[in-house]
């Protein structure tokens, strides 16, 4: 007598495409959400933990999933019958409005972030959630802080965010539905990065500056916190001051982005080669992230972490005698060049490292390895992300949009993140848009021509 052998509940999902082994961390931030008429079962626990799993269960189950390294491959494996459910803490403080929101503007993820383990993906760390989440409720009813956390390798910026904007979606239809199955999520996600072989062009050869081999021992996959005390100031652009820079911009020739991404280089690096004029001769290193998912043809919800680094390097001294417009070209030049077969080069030279870098431990050698050269320490760095146009503000639960959403504290220098108020609107310029600016304390915005005419928030 013999028998089937049972049909598998497993289901290998492949992120070996997400540049992922350069982004094995953890991502956090921090909504605050008021209840001003301070109703009672304002964000109930259970039914947020219910949403959340529903929503990785039905839509997004390699949520619920596991890493798995094989080899040079890194695969997300989940199982119908067995899901890995993000874990979901709460908490209830006896203070007021007014103070949780100060901890959150002052990024006290501490108090108000869930604590996550290594994110090293590596065969003997296997159970490594993808995202975690921890509810922060006041004694008084007044608001709750929502604190989350998600691993980069499996989403960028832009999955991530659908993700939130879906399940607070799902969240809000469940409210006085609770038997709901079906729902009508705003981002549709996709998976599953497509093959992008026939975007190789074998007549073209790329250089990749944007990734540098150094020793074994001196190689960080993110940034490493140097001697300096770095502190952060958060720059406001005025909805004048846009419109005015969007039709410089369009004189010019680039984006709106692109643009303000060359006033905060041209901007910095003056003001560090003022308080250090032996740094001219040395490097001035701009860097930013691309998301490639237009350039390949792919659905924008595809839930993945497919982002492409790209950048420029000239000398200080190049930088401080060129003038805005001539920047500006260089940052555009920068992110233009990232085109299918500019992405198709840089996943194979990453795969082939990758591939050297397992054969070197394999054989017990002391080899190169790769490492972002936004991450290596620079005289200058204008290590720029947009956040802008992310559905950030669009993540209602039942109760409203939040507050005010806060990206965390990044302590290293050069980092500068373009970050969306609560009325944003990419297409329309309506309402102030935030940077958030990590640079020594030594360096003062405020004695820049550029970046003197923004106003500065107080931290």
């Amino acid at each position: 007598m013999t028998t089937d052998a049972p049909e598998s509940t497993e289901t290998r999902y492949s992120i070996s495409n997400n540049v992922s082994y350069l982004y094995q961390v953890y991502c956090s931030y921090m909504l605050v959400y008021k209840n001003d008429t301070k109703a009672d079962g304002f964000f109930d626990p259970e039914l947020l933990k219910k949403s959340l799993n529903i929503l990785v269960r039905q839509y997004y189950k390699p949520v619920a999933g596991w890493f798995q390294v094989s080899g040079e491959d890194i695969d997300v494996v989940f199982d119908s019958n067995k899901f890995n459910d993000p874990p979901i803490t709460t908490q209830t403080l006896d203070i007021d409005y007014e103070t949780v929101s100060r901890h959150v503007y002052d990024s006290n993820i501490e108090l108000l972030v869930p604590a996550a383990p290594s994110g090293v993906i590596k065969p003997e760390n296997p159970n490594i959630p993808m995202f975690l989440v921890k509810a922060t409720y006041l004694e008084s009813n007044e608001a709750m802080v929502l604190g989350v956390t998600y691993h980069h390798s499996l989403m960028d910026g832009t999955a991530f965010w659908m993700f939130m904007a879906n399940w607070s979606a799902l969240c809000k239809q469940l409210h006085g539905q609770s038997n709901l199955t079906e729902f009508d999520l705003p981002y549709p996600p996709t998976f599953g990065f497509p093959d992008i072989g026939h975007l190789h062009d074998p007549s073209k050869t790329f250089e990749h500056p944007e990734y540098s081999l150094v020793d074994a021992d001196q190689c960080f996959k993110e940034f490493q916190p140097g001697a300096e005390n770095i502190v952060e100031t958060i720059l406001e652009v005025s909805v004048e001051q846009q419109h005015a820079l969007r039709q410089q911009a369009r004189d010019i020739g680039v984006s709106f982005t692109e643009l303000l991404c060359a006033v905060l280089w041209k901007g910095t690096n003056g003001l560090r080669l003022e308080l250090n004029p032996e740094i001219g001769s040395e490097s001035s290193l701009y860097s930013c992230a691309v998301n490639p998912r237009a350039r390949v043809g792919v659905s924008s919800s595809l839930c993945a972490s497919p982002v492409i680094n790209t950048s420029c390097e000239r000398t200080v001294s190049e930088i401080a005698a060129l003038d805005l417009r001539d920047i500006a070209r260089l940052v555009h030049e920068a992110i233009d060049k990232c085109s299918g077969d500019y992405l198709f080069s840089s996943f194979d030279f990453l795969h082939q490292q990758r591939k050297q870098e397992l054969y070197d431990e394999r054989n017990n050698q002391i080899g190169k390895k790769l490492m972002l050269v936004y991450v290596c320490r620079k005289p200058v760095k204008c290590t720029v992300s947009s956040s802008r146009t992310f559905p950030i503000y669009n993540t209602d639960y039942g109760f409203g949009a939040p507050e005010y959403v806060r990206p965390p504290f990044l302590p290293f220098d050069g980092c500068m993140r373009i970050w969306p108020t609560p009325l944003y609107d990419a297409r329309s310029s309506k309402a102030p848009l935030q940077i958030y600016v990590s640079l020594p304390e030594n360096v003062d915005l405020s004695q820049s021509p550029l970046l003197a005419q923004f106003k500065c928030c107080a931290n």
